[in-house]
């Protein structure tokens, strides 16, 4: 990453000019203004944004995709029928979701208490603590669980005990682990699968490629996800509009991207691109990684001789003030704090800024940012070596 785009360390507070009190309540109560966040998911969204935006963020909400209504999922029932004629010997039950989604199917086609009974004479192991929760409110019992809530581990325990010759029927979650089931098949197993939901297109299909552009744009400080077939649809819809390597480079570079889980996590590591994981799968936790990582990297803070300056994501406050800037003085600001007062060349701050060295453009970004500031003295020139931070 470049000196450019590198969080300043934190400022000592000059004794003689401390930060208002005012401005360090709104920031321990809003730690994420001032920044963007994109969210993906379409299930349980609302419950995602409305965190984010408490904790003081902008949402960009476009669903990448969106589960199949059970009516429509005739698949899912015949899978059900043949998993209850076959009456496996084991059953891997991977999600909560997808238990209760499975039972509630089962259940609404008139065959719930055979799906129950069939189930019920498994050995049942489940990938996580949620997915125990819902086997049990289901009135099943499990004899095993993942330590690290992953399938790997869990298709691990099976082969242990031996599974040449029984039938393993294995709930997936609409990312499909392909080499746990070749690891069954390869054991002699005879695996059997349902889907207990499908990710179709969602309604309102401008909105993932807005996202991907305002991706592409630098304008998103973070990009979340829920699922990895989400990701796989950001992916292909950034195929589709011939952004996707732009759309990659912006996501190992400027755009932070985080994740719920390893599972979500790997088409993002396979296309290079590595995200924030929580220790804890859940939404809780991510939402928590995602405030200490724009605190810790993307808040910059620096005592000048105008005032003590912080710049938290695209909100600026200047001795406790906000202060607004439109986006390429803002990029200029940012870089400059970064600096923590060394100067920076008009052939970086150019670069910065794709002004292609127009020494013209750069001047009028200069002096849009002076005027937008309280003081435009904040913003030095050192003649021919380029611009600073008065500090």
């Amino acid at each position: 990453m470049s000196a450019l785009h590198a969080a300043a360390p934190a400022a000592a507070p000059a004794p003689t000019a401390p930060a208002p009190a005012a401005a360090e309540e709104a920031a321990a109560e809003l730690p994420l203004e001032g920044f963007r966040i994109g969210v993906t998911s379409h299930r349980r969204s609302q419950d995602l944004i409305e965190a984010l935006e408490r904790r003081g963020a902008e949402v960009l909400h476009a669903p990448a995709l969106k589960i199949a209504p059970v009516q429509e999922d005739l698949r899912l029932i015949e899978d059900t029928r043949a998993i209850i004629e076959a009456r496996p010997e084991l059953c891997i039950a991977t999600t909560a979701y997808g238990m209760r989604r499975w039972c509630e199917a089962a259940d609404t086609f008139g065959i719930g208490e055979q799906l129950l009974e069939t189930l019920g004479a498994t050995r049942m192991f489940v990938r996580g603590p949620k997915a125990r929760g819902a086997v049990r409110a289901a009135g099943l019992a499990d004899v095993g669980i993942s330590s690290d809530e992953t399938t790997a581990t869990l298709v691990d325990m099976l082969l242990a005990e031996g599974v040449r010759g029984k039938t393993v029927a294995v709930q997936l979650h609409g990312y499909t682990d392909v080499r746990q089931l070749e690891r069954l098949r390869m054991s002699g197993a005879n695996v059997m699968t349902v889907t207990p939901y499908r990710w179709v297109k969602p309604d309102g299909a401008d909105r993932l490629p807005k996202l991907i552009e305002a991706a592409c744009a630098g304008n998103l400080d973070v990009l979340t996800f829920t699922s990895a077939p989400a990701v796989d649809a950001l992916w292909s819809t950034a195929h589709e509009m011939g952004l996707y390597k732009q759309l990659v480079q912006s996501l190992k570079t400027t755009v932070a991207t985080a994740v719920v889980g390893p599972i979500t996590a790997q088409p993002l590591l396979d296309a290079g691109v590595q995200p924030l994981i929580p220790e804890r799968f859940r939404m809780g936790a991510l939402i928590r990684l995602v405030v200490e990582h724009l605190a810790l990297n993307h808040v910059r803070r620096l005592d000048t001789a105008s005032g003590a300056v912080e710049l938290r994501g695209r909100s600026l406050r200047i001795d406790g003030e906000a202060v607004d800037l439109a986006p390429a003085p803002l990029l200029l600001l940012r870089a400059l704090l970064g600096a923590g007062g060394a100067v920076l060349s008009r052939d970086a701050l150019s670069d910065l800024l794709e002004l292609r060295g127009s020494v013209h453009a750069l001047d009028m970004t200069v002096s849009r940012l002076r005027s937008a500031l309280p003081d435009g003295a904040l913003v030095e020139t050192v003649v021919k070596r380029g611009y600073r931070i008065r500090v």
